[in-house]
């Protein structure tokens, strides 16, 4: 790999423009791995990858509940250079944060700090499911996706992670991979199992990084395809369409400088929304004849459900907070189908009003938005965004907006201003820029 920053950058910036990244985006990667490769001291054979976070169009709070989602990848990620070890140790080298964490793949430690609970997440999962000679590995990154902002940063870290342990150890060659984890779907819903503690097909409940969610983030990452929108219904993972994003307009992404972390008290808010879907649907199949396991698979017997749901409060939730959900998950699933269809009419209007108003529902029947992401997708829209939500868990974030691409410098300078203006203390944290709708996870050729 010696002379890799000086003479591949051309390459590197070739084949993220061939895999359908922007220009400016495939620059600013192949000058980041350039950077990596600085600082990496691995001495195996290396192989590097980007790894994409995401936008939530739609389906706020959806997959783990069975329901789909409306996705795409953006043009910010992680790149990583991994290379397998001789022995069992896990060297971990963040270049820009400057940060080094080592362990042994026998012996993970529970409490890994910060970034580093996910990559250990991967290989304590993996020395579980995988009965083999283990090789540690040598990973180092950099990332310009906004940490903690509702863009997925910490799942394209556990996807990058075990993209990067799996080459290490040669996974894929392997039976017990071949035969369960072949496709990018299904990978993509290992990978959410892994960060969540679930079992996934054969492979045991393991300890997780203490969230419960669904694999929406994970197919995201793995699945999209460059200048498109993806609809995906989930548990199991299964595409139902794609639709191409029109080459004239293009997403706005306003970070607001509140922190979307799921740890301490927001981790708890977060997984008591997580379980409210499951609590429907035991009260669901106290009264109904036969019993379902998601949320989604109630949609054709309302009636039944909203018996069940005017009963007597009993339980962690109250009637209506049951019945807020559901109907916040109803009209989730109802967009996520209708808003395809607008977009291949170039039917703005409606497509504005159908987000507008799941924008609306995650206010008041969520109640996982602030101050800050109201005013930020109530100021997109008055600024004019054809449409605007915010996305993620929730309780910060980031908001999307989409815009003419001709008038989409004019937008991001207007809107950043706005909202400095009105929340000064978020300004240093705050970010503002834009993307498309870029490609999945890559493997990066090096040399």
């Amino acid at each position: 790999m010696e002379g890799f920053a000086a003479i591949a950058a051309d390459a590197i910036e070739a084949q993220l423009r061939g895999a359908g990244m922007g220009a400016g985006p495939a620059a600013s990667k192949a000058a980041m791995l350039a950077r990596i490769h600085q600082g990496f001291d691995g001495t195996g054979p290396a192989r590097a990858w980007f790894v994409p976070g995401r936008i939530e169009v739609l389906g706020k709070h959806t997959d783990y509940a069975g329901g789909r989602c409306l996705l795409a990848a953006v043009e910010r990620g992680f790149c990583l250079i991994a290379a397998p070890r001789a022995d069992r140790l896990v060297r971990l080298h963040d270049v820009d944060w400057q940060s080094r964490v080592e362990f042994e793949l026998g012996d993970v430690p529970d409490a890994a700090a910060n970034w580093a609970r996910y990559p250990a997440a991967v290989a304590r999962r993996l020395a579980q499911d995988f009965t083999q000679p283990w090789r540690g590995v040598d990973i180092a990154l950099a990332s310009d996706l906004p940490r903690a902002a509702g863009m997925s940063s910490s799942s394209a870290l556990l996807v990058a992670s075990l993209l990067a342990f799996a080459a290490a150890n040669d996974l894929e060659s392997g039976e017990r991979f071949r035969r369960h984890l072949a496709d990018r779907e299904s990978l993509a819903a290992y990978a959410a199992a892994i960060e969540s503690g679930r079992a996934y097909g054969p492979f045991a409940a393991h300890v997780g990084v203490g969230t419960y969610g669904g694999s929406e983030d994970h197919t995201a990452i793995l699945c999209c395809r460059p200048g498109e929108l993806a609809v995906y219904s989930f548990c199991p993972t299964r595409r139902e369409r794609s639709v191409a994003l029109p080459p004239d307009v293009t997403f706005v992404i306003a970070v607001s400088g509140v922190a979307a972390s799921k740890a301490h008290a927001v981790r708890d808010d977060y997984n008591r929304l997580a379980r409210l879907p499951a609590a429907i649907v035991d009260r669901y199949n106290q009264t109904a004849s036969t019993a379902v396991e998601y949320l989604a698979a109630i949609d054709s017997d309302i009636p039944a459900l909203e018996t069940a749901l005017a009963a007597q409060s009993t339980g962690e939730f109250t009637g209506a907070e049951l019945h807020a959900r559901w109907r916040q998950f109803r009209h989730e699933q109802h967009a996520a189908l209708t808003v395809p269809d607008a977009l291949v009419r170039n039917d703005w209007a409606a497509i504005g009003t159908c987000i507008d108003l799941s924008q609306a529902m995650a206010e008041a029947d969520l109640g996982n938005q602030v101050e800050e992401t109201v005013y930020l997708q109530s100021s997109a829209r008055r600024l004019g965004a054809l449409a605007a939500s915010s996305f993620g868990a929730g309780f910060g974030g980031s908001v999307w907006a989409l815009v003419p691409t001709a008038q989409a410098k004019t937008f991001k300078d207007a809107w950043k201003a706005d909202y400095v203006e009105s929340f000064p203390v978020h300004a240093p944290q705050s970010q503002f820029f834009r993307t498309g709708a870029g490609p999945a996870a890559l493997e990066l050729k090096i040399s």
